[in-house]
């Protein structure tokens, strides 16, 4: 199972708890959790990624065993430590301003 923990308004949209886990078959990329945490929750469609394009919104962030992997490939493997559940895939929302 992987583990990903959400910030508090898609905790909220999703009505979940810090951490959800998600069954993903085959290789643990960024591409097949988000596909995963999708079809588990799908009012968090497009909240994440944009619609049509599967791009990461500009204000979300991923994180994974203390690394950014915000602009690595969506379908680059994941650390080994998310595919297993001892670490949890993070989606971060950024915040911006001045």
């Amino acid at each position: 199972m992987i583990r990903v923990v959400l910030p508090h308004h898609l905790r909220t949209l999703a009505r979940v708890d810090r951490e959800v886990a998600l069954d993903v078959k085959g290789t643990v990329t960024q591409r097949a959790v988000l596909d995963a945490l999708e079809t588990a929750y799908p009012m968090l469609r497009g909240t994440i990624r944009d619609h049509t394009t599967r791009e990461r919104r500009a204000f979300i962030r991923f994180f994974a065993c203390e690394e950014d992997l915000s602009h690595e490939s969506p379908d680059a493997p994941l650390p080994d430590d998310v595919a297993s559940g001892k670490e949890p895939f993070l989606v971060i929302g950024a915040i911006a301003g001045g």
